[in-house]
């Protein structure tokens, strides 16, 4: 099938010329274009419209799921004719496994899977499996994690024709080999229900279940069906169903898998035996021998994912597959707000080595769960074909890739400018910004207000609800959902000024936002760099009274490049509407927070084993929590930040239990 666009836009502003040069970007085979795209210039629609030009299958990489979830949306309706697939990480909760050595604590690997996320993930593997180009996967960066070899997934089906003779039961054992389950219960994603003569297929990916009926031996009828009301949907000829769990293999595959692990076992218990390692062997032993039993009777085993390299044939130190792998040849990838996913695909691989080289140390697992891990940056770069890197700041690296050429998109079809800038002295600047304020109230406008400090971010907030101005102040100690109320507040009106210290992280693109304040503009660094400055200075630029404040004593070469660059965008948009007779209206309402942005993480409950750890131990943890709720924090993943911290906080209870003294 094609990729048919399905809207009632048209490309106006600086998007044709942006569509034409991307366009023929790809045509020609650059392997790196860039799109410089400005806040609310449509960077989406642009595009959209590339993939229905260019009729090539699509990965577009997100830095988190919130984002990759509003390009899915975004994606759906503009492709309704085509195959648009969603692919983040499944886990809702996961302590990975873990040995600590100075007092013999084994943790176990803890997780909890959201089944409607695994769901989405087979259903990617599945479409991209099919043989149909029309595909467009909006990914996160856990798109560069391990997964099994894809020409075995394509493998693990079974095609059923209506008139084939294959029995109820063969059909059964088919499926049960492909890791489905029977089951008394109905409509349970991943089984099958017998009734009679008759079978039924509840596949864990898409939406759909299908009834096989049989006369005797052979295949008397397929159907799909609506799986609510049973009734038949469609009436098929042929029908082919695909595996239930991402891991399954081939009887031949897991045969040679378990003789591979077998022989490294060997070779591994007798290196550890020779270093006097005598209880670590057993360990080892004992564990492996129970995982290969596993593998054998089920066709899986607990932490299955560490003989990956096993499963899909590798070479130790090979790179694993990844869903990268699962594309047709040749295809496109977008990279989204690519200055932030950039350096988080870089970062990915560093996580975990330390803590599987312990495991491996103290024979908890082989070496080859080494090769259990997300693609390295370079082994990324060998993957993709043809690159477009899209961001209204890009980083150097994309610009090194194009030699600093760009494809721009600075004219928005709303007919919008970016916000004119000025910059005021430190001195009296809260009686100036209070006098702004009040003069975007007057026009129903609100105010951003960035300060370089949490405690800074407070003391702002109380002293313009003491001037009577409803504020509010957003940062890391507020979990998800005090983030979304407040900033339905100010969508509402409920308050008119939100105070933070990093709001480019809040995803605050509304269009009632008419004043940017950004106080000590004049303290360089990351959050007053030149890119900073340019994406928070967005936030008012989709309301046609934008304005931002500079509140500065100096002059700092990252403000007079956000300034020159701001006024080149200004004049660029002026002339561009003055030529077209268009006058700038502001952009519609922002996009409603996703429903999973709005469910409440579970309170923490912590594990059994904790109260065994040491009291530098439960220190240790308390520190790795609040490391990991940071870096959640960091990629916006706000359910998982407020998750961590409501760990961080039952462990710093249970020290202050322990040792009241060590709470600090």
């Amino acid at each position: 099938m094609q990729f048919r666009l399905v809207t009632d836009l048209t490309p106006r502003g600086d998007q044709p010329q942006a569509i034409a040069e991307l366009v023929e970007g790809v045509r020609r085979g650059e392997k790196h274009q860039v799109l410089l795209g400005v806040t609310g210039s449509g960077k989406t629609f642009t595009v959209a419209n590339v993939i229905a030009q260019v009729q090539l299958p699509t990965l577009i990489l997100s830095h988190n799921k919130t984002l990759a979830w509003q390009l899915y949306t975004e994606f759906k309706s503009f492709f309704p004719h085509n195959l648009v697939c969603y692919w983040i990480s499944h886990y809702d909760y996961y302590q990975p496994e873990a040995y600590l050595p100075a007092t013999d604590t084994y943790i176990e690997k803890e997780l909890s899977i959201l089944e409607e996320i695994e769901r989405y993930r087979l259903e990617t593997l599945t479409a991209l499996v099919s043989g149909r180009r029309d595909i467009v996967v909006v990914a996160s960066v856990s798109a560069i994690y391990g997964l099994s070899d894809p020409t075995e997934f394509a493998q693990q089906c079974l095609t059923l024709r209506i008139g084939q003779y294959l029995p109820q039961q063969a059909v059964i054992q088919d499926l049960t080999n492909l890791m489905y389950r029977r089951s008394e219960v109905w409509n349970e994603p991943g089984t099958i229900y017998g009734k009679g003569d008759r079978l039924y297929v509840f596949p864990p990916y898409g939406k759909k279940a299908y009834r096989i009926s049989f006369l005797g031996p052979a295949i008397e009828g397929l159907e799909e069906i609506d799986p609510s009301t049973r009734k038949p949907i469609a009436r098929l000829q042929e029908l082919t169903l695909y595996a239930a769990n991402m891991f399954a293999v081939s009887p031949q595959r897991l045969e040679a898998a378990i003789a591979s692990i077998q022989a490294e076992l060997q070779e591994q218990v007798r290196y550890l035996l020779s270093s006097g390692k005598q209880l670590e062997a057993e360990r080892l032993q004992k564990r492996t021998l129970y995982d290969i039993e596993q593998l054998r009777s089920l066709g899986y085993c607990n932490g299955i994912e560490n003989y990956s390299r096993h499963l899909t044939g590798r070479a130790p130190g090979e790179k694993p597959y990844t869903l990268l792998d699962y594309f047709p040849r040749p295809f496109l990838t977008v990279i989204d707000e690519s200055h932030v996913t950039i350096p988080q695909l870089k970062a990915m691989i560093g996580g975990d080595q330390s803590r599987k080289l312990v495991l491996v140390e103290y024979g908890f697992r082989l070496p080859s769960a080494l090769d259990n891990r997300p693609l390295r940056f370079e082994e990324f770069e060998q993957l993709v074909e043809q690159v477009i890197y899209v961001s209204a700041t890009p980083g150097p690296y994309e610009l090194s890739q194009t030699g600093g050429a760009f494809v721009e998109q600075v004219v928005r079809p709303t007919g919008l400018v970016d916000p004119p800038v000025f910059v005021h002295p430190m001195e009296g600047a809260i009686d100036h910004l209070l006098e702004a304020i009040q003069r975007h109230r007057s026009w129903d406008g609100r105010t951003l207000v960035i300060t370089l400090t949490k405690k800074l971010a407070e003391e702002v907030a109380q002293f313009l609800n003491r001037m009577h101005i409803p504020a509010a102040y957003l940062h890391s100690d507020l979990n998800a959902i005090q983030r979304v109320e407040i900033i339905d507040k100010l969508r509402q009106g409920e308050i008119q000024v939100i105070v933070g210290v990093n709001l480019l992280r809040e995803g605050l693109d509304l269009p009632e936002v008419s004043l940017v304040a950004i106080l000590e503009a004049d303290k360089e660094g990351f959050l007053r760099s030149e890119t900073s400055l340019i994406q928070i200075a967005g936030r008012a630029a989709r309301n046609v009274q934008g304005e931002v404040i500079l509140y500065a004593d100096r002059m700092t070469e990252s403000m007079e490049r956000f300034i020159r660059e701001s006024e080149r965008r200004r004049q660029k948009q002026l002339a561009y509407n003055a030529k077209h007779g268009i006058i700038p209206r502001s952009a519609g309402r922002a996009r409603e927070v996703p429903v999973a942005e709005r469910i409440e993480a579970p309170a923490a409950v912590l594990p059994p084993h904790v109260e065994k750890l040491s009291l530098p131990e439960l220190q240790a943890l308390i520190e790795e929590t609040r490391q990991r709720m940071l870096a959640a924090a960091e990629a916006e993943e706000y359910l998982t930040a407020a998750r961590y911290r409501d760990e961080m906080r039952a462990l710093e209870a249970l020290l202050a239990q322990r040792a009241p003294s060590a709470v600090r």
